[in-house]
């Protein structure tokens, strides 16, 4: 009976301390209760036994002791493992470092704190943000008619021009430029309304406040880049889109297939160091109605004229539609939905090298760009949308 008990505590220890997170000491625990039980019972092949004691006991001691474990196991795995795995690249190692996060990296750690997820109290909206969304995003609702959205294909011109007079295109844009300057919260409350009335009126205002050119500008443009186009994209004097997504390379950031190759060339009357462009873009929301493209590419300096890489990375700029050379296709129809989508076709379109956002210190980062700043519309607009 006492063998018996002391493989129940053993099988009871086991349990225990695998769901509390202590895997050696389960088995170390366990291990030891089922000796024991041999022990008591009477060992019938003493040889046998102890040498399997032994054992369990030398496994113990080189799996439980830091010193031993890293000399004569972690060590020697290491050095095989480093000659089979491939080394991480620039690429590889940008997309680790990019971005944060907070209780889901608990969860996936396998020991989630549960007091700090219960703990977290939400940001209350702003006296501001409240009173956008009972004032203009009240108004709104009232003024859109989404059947009559439907049967247009488009927003109507009284709701465009209310959109830009209101400043729903400069929700998060600081107030300084002439935005408005909500919160994430403020900004999800705003976009959770809008999609109870309007999924195309909610879509019309969440990309330019999640996936256009703005976060990239708050965060990476220069100052003149953020004086000159973040007043205009509050006001909606300009309509932004982003072009990252293609035929064939899907909306992979790492991996685009339109191109600049950095050269010179003339520019508005002057000569000046550049990129001449050439892209395919499909399914980039409001390309239709866009006045300003970010546009995601891999950067080639065949030449040195950067004085650095022949292949510099991913880079996001900037371009005008009415530069020459630039496409806006047919529309595209999203699942029925009538917002504006369409493709982006530039062909030898030359800009200037300060056209990229941050300039020339911005060459090769889009990728960290994209990571860091895009997941606005990842964790913010999209889950914001889909729980309306």
């Amino acid at each position: 009976m006492a063998a018996y008990g002391l493989l129940i505590i053993g099988a009871l220890l086991l349990v225990i301390l695998m769901y509390r997170g202590h895997g050696y000491g389960a088995w170390v625990g366990a291990t030891i209760a089922v000796f024991a039980a041999g022990t008591v019972s009477g060992i019938e092949m003493p040889m046998l036994f102890w040498s399997l004691a032994g054992i369990a006991a030398a496994l113990a001691a080189l799996f439980g002791i830091r010193p031993v474990r890293r000399a004569l196991v972690s060590a020697p795995l290491l050095k095989v493992m480093r000659g089979v795995l491939p080394v991480m690249g620039e690429t590889e190692r940008i997309a680790l470092e990019a971005g944060t996060v907070w209780w889901d990296g608990d969860l996936f750690s396998g020991d989630p704190d549960w007091k700090k997820l219960l703990a977290f109290e939400a940001r209350p909206l702003s006296q501001a943000e409240q009173d956008f969304l009972d004032g203009p995003v009240e108004e709104l609702c009232a003024l859109v008619d989404d059947w009559q959205i439907q049967q247009d294909r488009d927003l109507s011109p009284e709701v465009w021009a209310y959109l830009k007079r209101e400043r729903f295109f400069g929700l998060i844009i600081p107030e300084q430029y002439g935005g408005r300057g909500f919160s994430a919260i403020g900004h999800s409350a705003v976009i959770a309304r809008l999609s109870t009335r309007s999924v195309a009126t909610a879509v019309t205002v969440m990309v330019p406040n999640s996936l256009g050119p703005a976060e990239l500008l708050l965060h990476y443009g220069t100052q003149e880049q953020k004086d000159h186009y973040l007043p205009r994209l509050a006001s909606g004097e300009d309509i932004p889109c982003f072009a990252l997504t293609e035929p064939e390379a899907g909306s992979d950031a790492a991996s685009p297939r339109a191109t600049g190759i950095v050269c010179r060339d003339t520019f508005e009357g002057e000569d000046v160091l550049g990129i001449r462009l050439n892209w395919q873009k499909r399914y980039i929301t409001l390309a239709p109605v866009a006045s300003l493209i970010g546009l995601a590419f891999r950067l080639l300096d065949p030449d040195g004229l950067l004085g650095g890489d022949e292949d510099l990375g991913v880079t996001c700029a900037l371009i005008p539609r009415a530069i020459k050379g630039i496409e806006i296709g047919d529309r595209h129809d999203p699942m029925g939905v009538p917002f504006q989508n369409g493709p982006i076709i530039g062909r030898d379109v030359f800009v200037p090298i300060d056209f990229i956002i941050g300039n020339r210190a911005g060459a090769g980062r889009g990728w960290q760009m994209l990571m860091d700043c895009l997941a606005a519309g990842r964790s913010i607009s999209l889950p914001t949308q889909s729980a309306a």
